[in-house]
Parts: C-alpha cells; sequence; structure tokens
C-alpha cells in the first residue's frame, strides 16, 4: 500500500521542486545560509548614517519651534489677560455691580505683589527643581502654571487669585532658567548632529571645540526670541477684539490729566476712574476667558508632546550625581565668577528695559496722551519692533559679539535721552506717530539686548553641568530688576528716567572701564583662540597642581571659560 504524502512539507526536506523557491533562492538543506539573513545587497551604510542624523537635526528645530511657539502662547495669554482684568477692575462701576465691597482693589494689588515679589526667593530653588524634574519637564510644569493662573480667573475671589499669583511667581524663574538651558542644549546637539564624523574620529570622551556650537546657538536664540517678542502682539487680541468695543474714549479718561512724561509726579496722575462705557456680559467674559485657557492648553501639548528632552538619561543621572546640598549652593559660587560679575548691569538693565516699556513708555507716554483704547496698538508696535530685529542677531556671526549688546544699550540711551526732555500733551493725537515710532525702537533695542545676552551666555558656559545655575543667576538679576520697577512705580517719571539713563549708562561704561580683556577673549571677541592635545599637555605640565577636570574649564586652556572651576 502506497503512503500517503505529507500535508505539509517536512522542513529540510527538498520536496518535488527542489532547486529554487518562488524568490529564486535555492530551498533545502543546500540552501546558502548569507542569502537568507545576510545584508541587503544594496545597503548604503554612509547614505543611511547620513539620513538619520539628518532626521536628528530635523527633531533638533522641530523642538526648538515647539519651546518657542508654547512659550509665546504662555505669555500671550498671561500677559493678555492680566491686562484685561487689570482694566476691568480699575473702573468703579464695574467693581461694585459685579463685586460689591469684597476689596478688589486690595487683592489685585496682593496679587501683583506675589508676581513680583515671590522670585526674589527663586535663587534658592530653581537649580534644585530643574535637577530633579529635568528641563523639559520643568518647562513643562512651569507652562501649566501658567494655565493653572488663567483657570483661577473664573472665579476671583482672594483664596484663588492671590496662591495662584504666588505659585505663578515661584515659578517665572525655573520656566526662563529652564528654557535658556533647554535652547542651548538643542544648539550643542544639532552641532554633534551636523559634525558626527568628527565626532566619530575623535571618540565619544573627546569634547567638541569651544565655541563650536555658537553659531547655531545665536540662530537658535534668534528664532526663540522672534516668536516670543510676538507674545506682546498676541496679548493684545483680548483687547482689540473685545475690551476695546467697551472703553470710554480720551476725553472722558483723560478729562483731568494734566500732564505727562518726565513733567507728571508718577504714572497716571488724574486718570479717571471709570473707563468702561458698559459693563461687559458675564457670558462673554466667560467665552474670552475660555479661548485663553484652551491656548493655554494648547501650549502645554506643543511642550509635552513635541519638545524632546534636553539630555540623555545617563546625563541627567549624572547631573544629580553630585549631590543635592551641592546643586543648592552651586548658583551662589557662581555669582562669585569674574565674567558674571561684568555682567550684572547687564542683566539688571534687562529685566528694567522691558518693564520700562510696559509701564512708564506705554502708560507714562502713551495712555497719558493718546488715550487707554490705543494702549493695545503701542504694544504691538513694541512687539512687532522687537521680534522683526530678533533677525539683527545674526549680526553677530560676522562681526564681534560686544556690538549687538553695545548697539542695543545705545539705542536706548538715545530714546531716554529724547524721552527725558519730551512731555507729550495729553489728549492730543497728532503726535502719536512719534510714540509708535518710539516704541518700535524700544523693541528693537530689547530685541538685540536679550538675544545678545542669551547667546553669550551659552558661549560662555557651556558645560551643561553649568548651564542651568548661569541661566537661573541671569534671570534671577531680572526677577530683581522688576521688582525694583514694581517698588518704584510711583515715583515721579522723571526720576525713573534718571535711574534708567545712568543704569543703562553704566551698563555699556562699565564693561569698557574694566579689564575687558578677561571677558574679551571669551565672548566679546570671536572665538579663535583653541589649544590641541599637544598644547593642552605642555600647559599642563607646567601646572602640575592642575587636575584633568579643572583644566578643561581654566580660561588659559579654553579661552571661553572662567577660572571658576580651578578652585578659586
Amino acid at each position: 500500500m502506497e503512503a500517503e504524502p505529507p500535508l505539509y512539507p517536512v522542513a529540510g526536506d527538498a520536496g518535488p521542486q527542489d532547486d529554487q523557491n518562488p524568490f529564486g533562492v535555492p530551498d533545502g538543506p543546500e540552501a546558502p545560509l548569507d542569502e537568507l539573513v545576510g545584508a541587503y545587497p544594496n545597503y548604503n551604510e554612509e547614505e543611511e548614517e547620513r539620513r538619520y542624523y539628518r532626521r536628528k537635526r530635523l527633531g533638533v528645530l522641530k523642538n526648538v519651534l515647539a519651546a518657542s511657539a508654547g512659550c509665546t502662547l504662555t505669555y500671550g495669554v498671561y500677559l493678555g489677560l492680566l491686562q484685561m482684568q487689570l482694566i476691568l477692575h480699575y473702573d468703579e462701576t464695574y467693581r461694585e455691580v459685579k463685586y460689591g465691597n469684597m476689596g478688589l482693589p486690595d487683592i489685585d494689588s496682593k496679587m501683583l505683589m506675589g508676581i513680583n515679589v515671590t522670585p526674589i526667593a527663586a535663587l534658592l530653588y530653581t537649580p534644585v527643581l530643574i535637577r530633579f524634574f529635568g528641563t523639559k519637564w520643568m518647562m513643562f510644569l512651569a507652562v501649566g502654571i501658567y494655565a493653572l493662573f488663567v483657570s483661577t480667573n473664573y472665579w476671583e475671589r482672594y483664596y484663588t487669585l492671590v496662591p495662584s499669583a504666588v505659585t505663578l511667581g515661584m515659578a517665572i524663574v525655573p520656566l526662563w532658567a529652564s528654557m535658556g538651558n533647554y535652547i542651548t542644549r538643542m544648539a550643542q546637539k544639532y552641532y554633534e548632529y551636523s559634525h558626527y564624523k568628527q565626532q566619530g574620529d575623535q571618540g565619544p570622551e573627546q569634547r567638541p571645540p569651544r565655541g563650536s556650537h555658537a553659531p547655531y546657538l545665536l540662530v537658535f536664540q534668534v528664532i526663540f526670541y522672534a516668536f516670543f517678542h510676538l507674545s506682546f502682539a498676541c496679548a493684545q487680541l483680548p483687547m482689540i477684539y473685545f475690551l476695546n468695543h467697551y472703553l470710554y474714549d480720551l476725553n472722558h479718561t483723560l478729562f483731568n490729566v494734566h500732564s505727562c512724561g518726565t513733567e507728571s509726579h508718577g504714572i497716571l496722575n488724574g486718570f479717571n476712574k471709570t473707563v468702561l462705557r458698559t459693563l461687559p456680559r458675564s457670558r462673554n467674559l466667560i467665552v474670552v476667558e475660555s479661548v485663553l485657557m484652551a491656548v493655554a492648553f494648547l501650549a502645554m501639548l506643543l511642550v509635552l508632546g513635541l519638545c524632546g528632552a534636553a539630555y540623555r538619561p545617563t546625563e541627567e543621572i549624572d547631573l544629580r550625581s553630585i549631590g543635592w546640598g551641592n546643586i543648592f549652593q552651586l548658583p551662589f559660587k557662581h555669582v562669585r565668577d569674574f565674567r558674571l560679575r561684568h555682567l550684572v548691569p547687564f542683566f539688571i538693565y534687562s529685566g528694567f528695559e522691558v518693564s520700562f516699556a510696559c509701564t512708564g513708555l506705554a502708560l507714562g507716554y502713551g495712555v497719558c496722551s493718546v488715550g487707554l483704547e490705543r494702549l493695545a496698538y503701542l504694544l504691538m508696535a513694541y512687539s512687532l519692533g522687537a521680534s522683526t530685529a530678533s533677525a539683527l542677531g545674526l549680526l553677530g556671526l560676522c562681526l564681534p559679539r560686544s556690538v549687538p549688546l553695545a548697539a542695543g544699550a545705545g539705542l536706548h540711551v538715545l530714546l531716554t535721552l529724547g524721552l527725558f526732555f519730551w512731555a507729550p500733551v495729553p489728549q492730543a493725537l497728532h503726535h502719536s506717530w512719534i510714540l509708535y515710532g518710539a516704541a518700535a525702537l524700544w523693541g528693537v533695542g530689547s530685541a538685540l539686548n536679550k538675544t545678545g545676552l542669551s547667546t553669550l551666555l551659552g558661549i560662555l558656559y557651556e558645560d551643561k553641568e553649568r548651564q542651568d545655575f548661569i541661566f537661573t543667576i541671569y534671570h534671577w538679576w531680572q526677577a530683581v530688576a522688576i521688582f525694583a520697577v514694581y517698588l518704584g512705580f510711583s515715583l515721579p517719571m522723571k526720576w525713573t528716567g534718571d535711574i534708567f539713563l545712568g543704569l543703562v549708562l553704566g551698563t555699556v561704561i562699565q564693561p569698557m572701564a574694566c579689564d575687558t580683556q578677561k571677558v574679551a577673549g571669551t565672548g566679546w571677541k570671536h572665538l579663535t583662540f583653541r589649544l590641541n592635545d599637544e598644547q593642552t599637555q605642555k600647559w599642563s605640565r607646567g601646572m602640575p597642581g592642575l587636575g584633568k577636570a579643572q583644566l578643561s574649564s581654566s580660561p588659559s586652556a579654553s579661552g571661553v571659560e572662567g577660572r571658576f572651576a580651578g578652585g578659586r
């Protein structure tokens, strides 16, 4: 009896057609193993590597754009809501009808105090939070706190507004420190992904040359601040499309205002206590706040979903391995860095000038002269001027890096001198073009200052172990300057102009009067000095007491690093 053929072919059995399978490869026990599991015959390793790193570079660009857009939306919502609520709460009729004797002005003063005073303590906890949560998650947490502040305005009470304002004040410096650290890390990653062949030849332990990421950092900072300065324009959209329809014109609001600019004793003395012709419906206010809340939630999603990690997990562990006690005290030790001591006037001036633009220039000159209904357009002129002029930061690619900083400070000196000797007439629109031009030019100076200063810090302190400390100190000094403006809000405008003019002149003259060669070799000039391995070995033999870690951050070895790590 003849055996029936098996239902399924036996593994290894040649079968009736054992020469080739449908793919043209010999089957059975004689099949060549390399043809089955070997490399793809047309595989090009170099081309695949090039495509891989191109995707990595596109991912870095996506991270920068997402962080910039998230910060823009966050600050646009925050500034727009704060401006709208302060105008509504200023109106006496609105307070009496909506809230009775709840004490809304006192709540607003406590809220502003929480926003402006709390960042003074940020130097104590910011680096600890950034190292604990990580750079990306610190950004996400801070953006979420801004969204929390927006949500509390649905129910305006002391126990909702004041705690949320204090929490927001605590998140201001961590947000900006982590954002500056994030942009700097993205520039360093982009350099690594663009020069991956050099990195492979040098080995994983070899660090890239000092200042090699500077062109990419400059471009990324320009992109970031071009986006961020648009937040001032975005903040005016609730004012233009909603609140302006309820405002009185300047003949009513400025009826008792008799002096503006340097002739005024304070900001908006005599401004009318009623600025609303009709009260907005609660339903319309809820709709506007819901839109702002949705935008704040979108900013959270941008940071969460599109921003990649700044460090690898092993790097995060290394950053925490120095101990939480050292992380807490290192910002105070970095304050003694000689380069930071020379840059402190720039830090203070950087915070003072943006506060002066939003208070002294916009209110003391703009609203006092052309009315509250044109406040939004003045701030939009400032915003668009700053956003457009951020591209001027690219001049740092072909000019010394001191040029953008000096140009921004010099422009502010000229504008301050002009405003110091000019007092606009209240209720006069014929010189409104001067105010718009001054606001736009002030934005140009702000863009040059912010872009140049952030780029300079990212170049001077490119070690990942120090970046969060440096940006914390920078934005902490900015917070101190904004707090000083908050304290002197009721001073006469001429006194404010004197203080600001003296600060700007000191900022420009001080680096020139000091030993500029210490700073000039680090960032004020182009970073062209490098030491190869042979020179480094000779130099280290001449200083036997200096270790390898200290050598990497000493001024003679790097040309851009200070002597802080050398055991001062």
